[in-house]
């Protein structure tokens, strides 16, 4: 992260004391699901549970990331900024976007729907010196910074009482205080164990992973031991789904977190969403080369709620070139693609539509102050195409030394992105099996025909297409007719 519950007793008496480090079970790499995570950005509970019905699972996508649903502080004079959600002031579930029976209510339908939820989860601090005197909190609960009854007291945190002024200091990154926010002591069994106990709260409801925020500032042991101790989904055997926000630098390293679950690749961000904005994509041919992580452990993304706000490479904002740059991410095999539907803004502080109190209000893709990238002709088409090709190799790399390339997902799939100002006109190669495809960047297959173009394969694999400038071509075997 970057920005300028109470648990019952019942609750914390059952938990288990934190095993060894070198007793903890692997975490899960790679996300168990087919298609791409999509992070509902400050989507509340209702919403998102309508979504997944009506669009998200239909359409293929496979794990929806929601923002942080433990209570927090609420910022009425700063506007209920967006950011007021990652300061905690307890572990009960009623944010803005909802309250504990509609949050699991929302579980229940998207797991029903096919597609997983995984929560944003807040371990490295509680509230911060610029909230204070704000409260109460989201759920109506009293504190101050160091001291939210019930839960922590000024023992739970770190001695370090001043912000991180010397990011090359590795000790002062995992140990002092990140934008004045109360720094948790996550090497304390009882801090571990509280967090433990939060967060199968949510396991138990059936939260299927967990985005970890702000991990770097963190010791890897530390996130090991508190997420590596956590109970089996419901229904499931299996673990949850890990993925940590690291955003590396000479200091920190992707790879020293990669031991308990995947990594969010910032290196991919930066690469491939400046060669869309500059429309220079032939050097993405063999783009693992250029990565800090194996694909295995990375999470991929164009941008995300930090990087829209803080470098905004490429956002919503840039029209086809983003979609251009998220239809890559959903097509080449390298790491485990996020997305993001976000809400629209100017002031990078802002919240998302809310009622006078703070409260966000519905959201849905027939409101313009909600952005919805998730249901762009384009990026919907090519969630479809991530879940369909798979684990299918990269063949036939093409590319014109520039801004137009093509290449297939063995016989899978096929795509053709044109990020030039001119036609491209010629025939390409394939390995798809003969017959006639939708292109899933126009449109979809429905009722036994295509809704957007339709593509001609013949029997040697080859078909001929005219690609307009800023477009492109994807044919995968799910959208072929008959």
């Amino acid at each position: 992260m970057r920005m300028p519950l109470l648990l019952l007793a019942a609750v914390l008496g059952g938990t288990a004391l934190v095993p060894a480090a070198a007793d903890l079970p692997a975490a899960p790499a790679t996300a168990p699901v087919r298609g791409p995570i999509v992070q509902m950005f400050q989507w509340p509970w209702d919403s998102i549970a309508q979504e997944c019905t009506s669009f998200l699972g239909p359409k293929g996508f496979g794990a929806v990331q929601v923002s942080p649903p433990q209570e927090h502080v609420v910022l009425a004079d700063a506007g209920y900024p967006w950011y007021q959600d990652y300061q905690p002031v307890s572990y009960q579930l009623r944010s803005r976007r909802g309250n504990r029976e509609q949050f699991a209510a929302m579980v229940q339908t998207c797991n029903a729907a096919g597609v997983q939820i995984y929560a944003d989860a807040v371990v490295n601090h509680m509230s911060g010196t610029g909230s204070a005197g704000s409260g109460p909190g989201s759920g109506g609960s009293s504190y101050s910074k160091y001291d939210y009854p019930g839960v922590y007291s000024d023992a739970d945190f770190h001695g370090c009482r001043r912000d991180i002024a010397n990011y090359d200091d590795k000790w002062e990154v995992r140990n002092c205080e990140l934008v004045g926010l109360a720094d948790l002591a996550t090497e304390s069994e009882y801090v571990r164990n509280t967090e433990i106990a939060y967060l199968n709260d949510l396991v138990g409801l059936g939260v299927s992973g967990f985005r970890v925020d702000g991990v770097k500032h963190l010791p890897p042991e530390d996130v090991g031991a508190i997420f590596g101790a956590l109970q089996d989904v419901p229904g499931t055997g299996a673990k949850p789904y890990v993925f940590q926000e690291v955003i590396a630098d000479g200091t920190t390293t992707a790879g020293e977190y990669a031991g308990n679950g995947d990594v969010t690749e910032f290196a991919y961000y930066g690469t491939v969403a400046n060669a869309f904005k500059n429309g220079s994509l032939a050097g993405l041919a063999n783009l693992p080369d250029q990565m800090p992580l194996p694909s295995e452990q990375a999470v991929v993304f164009i941008d995300n709620h930090d990087t829209q706000r803080s470098s905004p490479t490429l956002t919503y904002k840039d029209g086809v070139a983003y979609d251009l740059a998220v239809a890559f991410e959903l097509a080449y095999p390298y790491g485990t693609p996020q997305l993001i539907s976000s809400f629209a803004f100017d002031n990078p502080d802002a919240g998302p539509p809310a009622a006078a109190d703070g409260t966000t209000e519905a959201a849905g893709c027939d409101n313009s102050a909600w952005v919805c990238e998730h249901r762009r002709t384009i990026i919907a088409g090519m969630a479809g195409f991530h879940a369909a090709v798979q684990d299918a190799e990269l063949t036939g790399w093409w590319d014109n030394g520039n801004g137009q390339i093509a290449f297939g997902r063995g016989d899978a799939g096929f795509v053709v992105i044109n990020r030039e100002g001119g036609e491209l006109s010629q025939a390409f190669q394939t390995s798809l099996p003969a017959g006639t495809y939708c292109n899933v960047m126009t449109g979809e297959l429905s009722g036994g025909s295509c809704t957007g173009d339709a593509v001609e394969v013949g029997g040697d694999g080859k078909f001929t297409a005219t690609v307009a400038a800023n477009s492109g071509v994807a044919l995968h075997a799910g959208a072929k007719l008959g």
